[in-house]
């Protein structure tokens, strides 16, 4: 376990010294960028060697694996918060309100409605990003940019969400700049503070063009582990 803590800590140490550097460069403070480690389909001693790192930000695609990972350790680590940065279903969104702190993929009206019920439900007030599909991919989630102005609104004005800031995942085959530069004049328009993209292979970029958070799995992790 240790030699696995002093990697992950090493590389934690690396992407924060590339997050340092590349705010630096673009005028801003890197005390305002987050590191969200991507812990999705790592197994369990990574994620310990992480929280052993003194990493406390983690990310998750899938409500039901998350639950698997942090449930038994969220009285261990009291500082702990959870991300959800994949889709949500809204059969799952009673067990994602009641694990996670921050959902970052509201994208459908469907789903506004039922995160605004269930926190109300179990009164807790979860920050939200509204993820925007900036590549207009049909088969990623995200609502499309023509239509964010007035989803945005709607998640605000008529439900009722804590708004923080947009999210987006840019195409695998595109210049992720345009996506981070549309993503932001999304948010002035909205007086939105926060914008989450950036992974392993861009959040530098990201950095550049205003992310608070970079979603950063494989530059800590390693290669996620293939399913048996």
């Amino acid at each position: 376990m240790t030699d696995l803590t002093d990697q992950i800590r090493n590389n934690l140490t690396d992407v924060r010294s590339h997050i340092a550097s590349a705010a630096e460069a673009a005028g801003r403070d890197p005390g305002e960028i987050e590191l969200v480690a991507v812990s999705k389909v790592q197994p369990e001693d990574r994620i310990a060697a992480g929280l052993a790192a003194g990493q406390r930000v983690f990310g998750e695609n899938r409500v039901q694996e998350a639950i698997g990972h942090w449930s038994h350790l969220r009285e261990e680590f009291p500082d702990l918060r959870l991300h959800l940065i994949g889709p949500l279903q809204t059969n799952k969104v009673s067990e994602a309100v009641a694990l996670f702190d921050v959902i970052e993929t509201v994208d459908r009206p469907k789903l506004a409605g039922a995160l605004a019920r269930e926190m109300k439900k179990q009164d807790r007030q979860l920050d939200c990003f509204i993820q925007i599909n900036t590549g207009e991919e049909p088969q990623k989630a995200g609502t499309l940019p023509a239509e964010a102005d007035d989803f945005i609104r709607a998640c605000i004005e008529d439900h009722g969400l804590s708004v923080v800031g947009l999210m987006c995942i840019p195409p695998f085959d595109e210049e992720p700049s345009l996506h981070f530069a549309l993503l932001r004049e999304i948010a002035r328009r909205h007086g939105l503070g926060k914008l989450s993209m950036g992974m392993s292979a861009d959040y530098e970029i990201a950095v550049e063009f205003g992310a608070t958070h970079v979603r950063v799995g494989t530059a800590i992790f390693g290669a996620r582990e293939p399913k048996a």
